[in-house]
Formats: structure tokens, sequence, C-alpha cells
């Protein structure tokens, strides 16, 4: 798979206090090693999109991430609103993820995130155009 860090990122991230920077590139890195485990696409793109930090994929939907100043002691994934993800995450993991609407899940900076379960999300999106008729968009249960 063909993926080469963006330093708009970098520099972006290094903006923010160091637990958020690590809480980031530890997600960052989580995306790019999940992606590199898949074999439906071939290209993962970095760029800032609204100035966050995002991730796109040929047959996938744009994730991001950030983190808010309004809201110093968490951190979120952001999905597209008028995609199925967030309305199946909420069924899929009611029970082990926080969320805002549909188009987050809510991370907690003090708080290990659950990597399966967040695996299982970053996985949906990138290849979010390949499983958005199946009804559980390829989320594998037992979490």
């Amino acid at each position: 798979m063909h993926y080469t860090p963006n330093p708009k990122i970098d520099a972006v991230i290094q903006k923010y206090p160091s637990e958020v920077q690590n809480k980031l590139n530890a997600l960052r890195k989580l995306v790019v090693t999940t992606a590199k485990s898949m074999d439906e696409f071939d290209t993962l793109e970095e760029s800032l999109k609204w100035g966050e930090p995002s991730f796109t994929t040929k047959v996938g939907s744009t994730l991001r991430m950030d983190w808010k100043e309004k809201a110093p002691d968490q951190y979120a994934l952001y999905f597209s609103c008028s995609s199925r993800l967030v309305p199946t995450f909420r069924i899929a993991f009611e029970d082990v993820l926080e969320f805002e609407g549909n188009r987050a899940i809510i991370l907690q900076l003090n708080d290990d995130i659950n990597e399966a379960v967040i695996v299982q999300c970053i996985k949906a999106a990138l290849r979010y155009h390949k499983v958005k008729d199946d009804m559980m968009l390829g989320i594998e249960g037992g979490y």
C-alpha cells in the first residue's frame, strides 16, 4: 500500500498540548497500520480537511481526527454525517463507545482506547463504498 505522511498534519498536531499530541499521533499510527493491513485499496491519502488531519481512500469515506480547545479532555474521530458509519457503530458498539450525533466517536484523553473496536470503525470508513450495502458495514462482532 502507498502512504506518504503529510508534514502539514505534523504541524497541526504539534500545536496541541503534549498529551493531546501523543493521543493523536497514536491514533494516526493506528489508522495507518490498519490501512496497511487491508487489501481493498492501494493508497491511503493523508491531508487536512477543515484544518483537521484526514484520511481517505478511493473506496472509502473521509475519516478525520482532532482535538478541540472547547472540550479539552477529549478528542474525536469524525465521519461523514451523511454516511451510515456512526449509526452502525452505535448499533455494534453502543456499550463501548461514546458518540456525538451521527458524526463522531468521542475519546477521552485520560482513557485507553479499545483498539479492537476502533480498528473495526477505521476499516469500515476506509472501505465504506465497498461495504455500504452490507447491513453492518463488514463490522465483526464479539466486542
